[in-house]
């Protein structure tokens, strides 16, 4: 079945993450040829070499998500060394400190207090780099690989969403609407391009322990914050999610002998969490 993957070529914009490396190798091993785009260059060819030295092809791009130059000189690279893109995942993301709350709820006395960031001091600054970094880094990416998809039997395109965007997360707004935004934006390209033989969908993984948030969720001995006991018991699996636990529904939206009739749907692997109302 995964045959239909090998030696294709995908792309992962944001690729030496937690989650988004997991699947880069997991494609690998899988027979397709991967290039890792990132913004940071070592962190990027990091994971190409691991790659690599597993027997795969892979290949680390700079590239700024947000940079139409950047990422036009990234789809160049990609095509000149290992032809057309396949399988494009966006996998570029992320918060700002500026777009979050300190605490769940606001109180009255919160605004008077420096050491809590209310609604009332949040900036633009931080929402419009949020929104640019998850929806933007997004569009930009399709639009720029996606040029040569039409050509490519069963191209696909594999955006990152989040729990938060069907129901949006205390302390992170900017975050979650960004991400809702994602789940639309998926189903409208899936509409457009379906013409094109284009499939798009979109991942929503649960709760993941990443570089991101791993400070946010556990102490520096290791223990969960409150908050991670609360994600915990809002998730009838009782755990977070391991990257491998994303693999299988990779796989299964990347292949189309196995999703070939598949497309504007946003699949959660989340462990239960969405479908728990907490009693």
């Amino acid at each position: 079945m995964r045959q239909m993957l090998k030696n294709k070529v995908a792309v992962v914009t944001g690729g030496s993450g937690v989650l988004c490396s997991a699947m880069a190798k997991e494609l690998s091993r899988r027979g397709m040829k991967v290039a890792i785009l990132n913004r940071t260059a070592k962190k990027g060819q990091d994971i190409a070499d691991t790659i690599k030295r597993e027997g795969g092809v892979a290949m680390s791009v700079p590239c700024d998500v947000l940079n139409e130059e950047s990422v036009w000189r990234a789809r160049d690279q990609v095509n000149a060394e290992l032809g057309p893109c396949h399988l494009l995942i966006n996998g570029a993301g992320g918060n700002h400190p500026e777009a979050t709350t300190s605490k769940e709820t606001f109180s009255a006395e919160d605004i008077e207090n420096d050491s809590i960031r209310s609604f009332f001091d949040m900036t633009m600054t931080g929402f419009d780099h949020v929104f640019k970094l998850n929806l933007l880094g997004t569009i930009l990416p399709t639009q720029m690989f996606a040029k040569d998809m039409p050509q490519q039997k069963g191209a696909t395109i594999i955006n990152i969403s989040s729990m938060s965007a069907p129901s949006p997360m205390t302390k992170v707004p900017a975050y979650s609407g960004a991400k809702a935004a994602i789940e639309n934006l998926t189903q409208w390209l899936a509409v457009h391009f379906a013409d094109a033989g284009i499939r798009v969908n979109a991942i929503a993984p649960g709760f993941f322990l990443t570089d991101q948030n791993r400070s946010l969720l556990t102490t520096e001995d290791g223990e969960l914050t409150a908050r991670a006991k609360k994600i915990i018991s809002h998730t009838p699996m009782g755990r977070f999610g391991d990257p491998e636990d994303l693999l299988g529904t990779l796989l299964w939206l990347a292949d189309e002998e196995s999703s070939r009739f598949v497309t504007g749907i946003t699949v959660p692997v989340d462990g239960g969490f969405m479908a728990y109302s907490g009693v």
